[in-house]
């Protein structure tokens, strides 16, 4: 009996390892909790900046959950959640002369600026991590971090980065042809 017993812990011992190995969620469930919408534009502009497709549709889904239409306490507008005054500084950075905030709200040009925003800050800091931090918590205290030789200080920003990383892998997986990648 004893044995038994052992044998079946042994088994059920296996059994958590191979499902903390195996993917926890199938396809179809992470397709229904994590929706992807605006693929082609999203595709297209990573291509542009040599982004991660997948990491792009992260940033949209924890920004917006791809409501073109959202806005932030903050003021932040649109899929990538852009300030206006960030989104006209990268309209004239970009040879564009007639910015106008609604523009926020389509979806091509939100998507085009967020994704030139990221890259630059990619660029600036050489590290995604820092520019992701930069995205969600400023340049001005990312630099502040650095210059005082500190991490990132703030939690949710922290968490911000990590939620970035955890959904740019489930996009990755679950929409891989969608997203172009490989």
């Amino acid at each position: 009996m004893r044995i038994l017993t052992l044998s079946a812990l042994v088994v059920l011992a296996l059994a958590i390892a191979a499902a903390w190995i195996v993917r926890e969620e199938p396809d179809f469930y992470l397709r229904a909790r994590y929706p992807l919408e605006y693929e082609h534009i999203i595709r297209g502009h990573a291509a542009n900046h040599g982004l991660d497709p997948a990491l792009l549709a992260a940033v949209v889904y924890v920004e917006s959950r791809f409501d073109p239409n959202a806005t932030s306490a903050a003021g932040a507008i649109g899929l990538m959640q852009l300030l206006p005054e960030t989104a006209r500084g990268i309209a004239l950075r970009t040879g564009g002369d007639r910015f106008v905030v609604a523009d926020l709200r389509d979806p091509e040009i939100n998507v085009r600026y967020g994704s030139w925003y990221l890259d630059h800050l990619r660029t600036t800091y050489d590290d995604m991590s820092l520019a992701l931090a930069a995205y969600h918590a400023g340049q001005g205290n990312v630099d502040h971090w650095r210059e005082q030789g500190l991490g990132i200080p703030f939690p949710e920003t922290r968490e911000y980065i990590e939620e970035i990383e955890r959904l740019r892998r489930v996009y990755a997986d679950a929409y891989r042809s969608e997203l172009g990648l490989r």
